[in-house]
């Protein structure tokens, strides 16, 4: 199997994969409805410092009120280039003024792509450059393409490597995570199904996951289109705009303020806090398929 990769210091975004050709990476702007709209602009956006959305979109660090969006700044910044391989892309965000208005803090992210043959797998990596403690979230936001007929034709489903009996699912209101679990949407103890209508309330957020592998699959020939291996993260979060021709399969280690937060970033639920001159590092990988 022969895979090829591109990537954009924009976002220190990966922006196409293709296996033997075929791309399987959603397209952004260049994925259109019937009208010409775009459906998404991203491909495979880094999320970080924050994960999801912060409760009007402000948060307080040291005392202060700083004022972030939804998914934080990493993706909407230009990355320093630092290797460039066929098989191996690395890019580096530095803290500058642009990120210390909105995050008080002085750190290097390092994102990482690697090919093996029809393996991807991406690396994160935070270093806090400064004096004093240093929390935040991350996560990955990979967008896959999808037949747009197969998905109104409801062939779509998510498999879970082991049972699920004690997951949860998060219910969001305005973005926000409320104070009572959605309905669990799995038909049986592995299996989510991916629908037109799966995303009308907005991602399917989970936690409490046992297994550490999912599977995009088609019901037709039970074919697997692509496993990730999430292990470690403790949320997976699946998105996409209702009818749209991709899924996102989202690994994550924090997520959205709650609707009861105080605001204060610290306190936000599950952040890594790092001490100063430490690393935190963590990585998915995806292993796609052909039909």
């Amino acid at each position: 199997m022969q895979s090829q990769m591109l990537t954009s210091k924009l976002g220190g975004e990966l922006i196409s994969y293709k296996l033997d050709g075929i791309e399987k990476i959603h397209q952004g702007q260049d994925c259109t409805d019937a009208n010409g709209r775009v459906y998404w602009k991203r491909h495979f956006p880094v999320l970080f410092p924050i994960v999801g959305k912060l409760k009007q979109n402000k948060t307080i660090i040291n005392g202060r009120t700083y004022e972030m969006g939804q998914h934080g700044f990493a993706r909407d910044l230009e990355f320093e280039p630092i290797t460039k391989l066929n098989n191996f892309h690395s890019y580096v965000l530095k803290s500058n003024p642009s990120t210390i208005v909105k995050y008080p803090f002085d750190f290097s992210l390092f994102v990482t792509y690697r090919t093996d043959e029809n393996k991807l797998t991406t690396i994160y990596k935070v270093i806090n450059e400064g004096e004093n403690n240093m929390p935040f979230g991350i996560g990955g936001h990979p967008a896959f393409k999808i037949d747009q007929k197969d998905l109104f034709n409801e062939e779509y489903y998510l498999e879970f490597e082991e049972d699920e009996y004690k997951i949860h699912f998060l219910y969001l209101v305005d973005g926000l995570v409320g104070t009572e679990y959605a309905r669990n949407v799995m038909i049986d103890p592995r299996r989510i199904p991916i629908t037109k209508d799966s995303f009308n309330n907005d991602a399917i957020i989970m936690k409490g996951i046992t297994s550490h592998r999912i599977s995009l699959k088609k019901r037709t020939g039970n074919k697997t289109l692509l496993t990730m291996d999430f292990d470690g993260f403790p949320y997976l979060a699946v998105w996409s705009k209702p009818g749209a021709p991709f899924i996102c399969i989202e690994p994550w280690y924090t997520t959205a303020d709650t609707v009861k937060s105080t605001g204060v970033f610290a306190q936000k639920t599950d952040m890594i806090t790092l001490a100063p001159k430490r690393e935190f590092e963590c990585k998915y990988t995806i292993e796609f398929f052909n039909e």
